[in-house]
Order: C-alpha cells, then sequence, then structure tokens
C-alpha cells in the first residue's frame, strides 16, 4: 500500500487504427478526450501520446513520444485491451513509469479498469490510493552463427513456431546450459507468469500467480504425448535451438523473427526491468481469474 500522493504529469494512450481518423475510431476518441478532462479535473497535467494523438485526431493536447514520456512522467493511463498494454508495458518498464490500465478491449487481464466505471475506480487511485503489482520481462534475443541478430523484450511469452506451409519442427531445449530434451512440434512456448493466461493457456499450459518467479515452457501439439509444460526459475537461461524445420519463426509478444534456420538459436533470460502495474486497493488476481474465466456462473 501506499500513502496518497498526487501524479504531477500523466501521459494517455490510445488503441487506434492507422491512418487517417474515422468514423470507427469515434467512440475510442471520446474516451480518451473525456478521460484526458477527467484527469485535468483531479489537478494533473495531460500528455496525448504522439502516435495515438495522431491517429486518433487529437491534436489540441500536449503531445510526446514515448521515450520523452518515461523521461518526464510519472503515470501511463493505458486505454484500449491487452496487446495496447502490452507494448506501451514493455517500452515504460525500463523507465520505471507506472501504469494504469482502462479496459476497452474484450478479456482484459492487465487492462483491469472497466471504461464504463473507470471515473469511480480511478479517482482514489489518482489520490494515491493504489496497489502496485510488478510483473517480470524475459529478453530474449536470436542468434546465427555466434552473433545477436534480433533482441527484444516480452512480457506474456517467446514462441517459436512452425513455417506456415511445414510440417513438424524439431527443436533442442537447454536451461542454464544442460540438455533437456528433443521435441517435435508445431511449436514451443515460454511464457512469464503474466502470459500464462495467453496463448500459454491454449496451448494446455497451467496459470501462474504473477508473485511465482518461474517461467512455464509448453509445447504446442507435440508429437510425443510425454512433452508436458515445465515450469523453471525465472533466474534461468532458457536456449531453443532449431534442429530442423523450414520457416521456423520466433515471436515476442506482438514483434517477430521470421525465416529462422537449422543452428538459429533462440536465448531466453530474465530482463533487468519490471512493468510496475497499479491496481484499485483491494484488487486480487483471483478475482480477475474468476471473473474473466467465469468461475462465477452457475453458483447460487
Amino acid at each position: 500500500m501506499h500513502a496518497p500522493r498526487q501524479f504531477r504529469q500523466i501521459a494517455l494512450f490510445g488503441k487506434y487504427q492507422t491512418g487517417a481518423p474515422g468514423a470507427a475510431d469515434a467512440p475510442a476518441r471520446r474516451a480518451l478526450e473525456e478521460i484526458a478532462h477527467f484527469v485535468m479535473d483531479q489537478g494533473s497535467d495531460i500528455v496525448i501520446e504522439d502516435e495515438t494523438a495522431a491517429n486518433m485526431g487529437l491534436g489540441s493536447y500536449n503531445t510526446l513520444s514515448v521515450d520523452a514520456i518515461g523521461r518526464s512522467c510519472d503515470l501511463g493511463l493505458v486505454v484500449g485491451g491487452d496487446g495496447t498494454m502490452l507494448g506501451i508495458g514493455r517500452q515504460l518498464a525500463p523507465f520505471k513509469v507506472p501504469v494504469i490500465g482502462i479496459n476497452q478491449g474484450r478479456l482484459g487481464f492487465i487492462t483491469d479498469i472497466a471504461l464504463d466505471h473507470y471515473k469511480q475506480t480511478l479517482k482514489p487511485m489518482l489520490a494515491g490510493f493504489y496497489q502496485e503489482d510488478l510483473r517480470s520481462l524475459m529478453q530474449a534475443r536470436v542468434e546465427r552463427d555466434g552473433e545477436t541478430i534480433f533482441s527484444a523484450l516480452a512480457m506474456n511469452e517467446v514462441v517459436v513456431n512452425r513455417g506456415g506451409t511445414a510440417g513438424m519442427v524439431e527443436l533442442r531445449m537447454e536451461v542454464d546450459g544442460h540438455f533437456v530434451a528433443n521435441q517435435r512440434a508445431d511449436g514451443l512456448i515460454v511464457s512469464t507468469p503474466t502470459g500464462s493466461t495467453a496463448y500459454c493457456l491454449s496451448a494446455g499450459g497451467p496459470l501462474l500467480h504473477p508473485a511465482i518467479d518461474g517461467w512455464v515452457i509448453v509445447p504446442i501439439a507435440p508429437h510425443t504425448l510425454s512433452n508436458r509444460p515445465l515450469v523453471v526459475s525465472n533466474a534461468t537461461e532458457v536456449a531453443i535451438e532449431i534442429v530442423a524445420g523450414r520457416d521456423a519463426s520466433a515471436n515476442f509478444d506482438m514483434q517477430s523473427m521470421a525465416s529462422l534456420m537449422p543452428g538459429d538459436r533462440i536465448v531466453v533470460k530474465r530482463s533487468e526491468h519490471k512493468v510496475r502495474f497499479l491496481h484499485p486497493r483491494g484488487w486480487t488476481y483471483f478475482d480477475t481469474l474468476r471473473q474473466k474465466m467465469h468461475w462465477n456462473e452457475g453458483v447460487a
């Protein structure tokens, strides 16, 4: 818990379609403008992330790039779905700027404030009444012939997939340099606890509480059914080598590296950076699971 305090300058991020603003963007634009005015009414200055402003037609506000927001703002308000939050959270993590998610999408595991009720939830949070929730990030890279050819941060997962027209891919997996297994499968997921409610869950992996300092490694449609999800410490280094398979790809949340070759290695380590989520007081992870997974349905 935190003692009450006032955020001085708050940045607003929105989900948008690239291109000229159109009628389809009107509800999203109205929501952003209403939230901007609400924040100012609470005594904070507001800036709009520059791409959000450009693509939503919000040119009458002060705008800043994400890096400039990281250097000068006290808080990021992300209006959209979990995909929007993934991208913004990764970019703000190195600056230690906390983020609050207002859900304009569907599920919203990490954007947990409903847009229809944001005022009553957000007002006490902006006054300093909130809970902080730190989420670990992955630092991943693709190595070819000993050289790093791609690197990225990931909050949800790192996924190695077979090619779209190819058969299974064969992968060699190591943990801290120790050989674990060769697997023939459609792919392999290395997921954080945050990502355990995403692709990992669809592939049959377990749910990991965010307080667990671990990752789950989940095969996608493995050829051998004894290849099961494996939970490891996030202090380890996981390496996945492409043994065989054409046109395999690696995805780091929404960032992709296509056309991997046999011998390429995807190396995953824990990042030094963490995303700082702020939640309303009284929030628990189990409330989110119960609501989003509909666990309470059918109970008298």
